[in-house]
């Protein structure tokens, strides 16, 4: 890879925000082995939710996907407290959460904005395993939750 992950999100209209601070007992991701795992992400932008609410009821699938790519974002910025994101080999997993109503069955869809942020920041080395699970609700009314799991050198 000879452009910067950074670069190759740029190129997309995406930056990574700063560093997520954890706001529990916790830490925002955590080196073990040639493993890093991320704590769940929430679309927070500028200290707020994004948006907040159920994905097909108050939030659109469209809205709930930018979401997803917010999320991704702050994963990567979280995995960049522990390791420089040029030593990442590969994106093990991603997972993702939405908050939808009982009938909403596209969760796939919302959950492909952020493994669409790992495929351009990482080219072939993002494709990954994912899951992308509905539930009736996630933390501050947050419409997605996202987590990660990547191999690094």
């Amino acid at each position: 890879m000879s452009e910067s992950v950074t670069s190759r999100l740029a190129e997309r209209g995406w930056v990574l925000p700063e560093a997520p601070v954890a706001v529990g007992a916790y830490v925002a991701a955590v080196r073990s082995g040639s493993l890093v795992f991320t704590s769940g992400q929430l679309p927070v932008v500028d200290g707020a939710l994004a948006t907040s609410g159920v994905v097909g009821e108050s939030v659109t699938a469209e809205d709930a996907r930018a979401c997803a790519e917010i999320c991704a974002l702050r994963c990567l910025a979280a995995v960049s407290t522990v390791v420089d994101l040029e030593a990442v080999v590969r994106v093990v997993k991603v997972t993702g959460y939405v908050a939808s109503l009982p009938d909403f069955t596209a969760q796939p869809a919302v959950i492909d904005g952020a493994s669409e942020v790992v495929k351009v920041a990482f080219g072939e080395a993002g494709s990954h395993a994912r899951e992308a699970v509905g539930v009736s609700a996630l933390p501050l009314d947050a419409p997605v939750e996202v987590s990660m799991v990547l191999e690094v050198r």
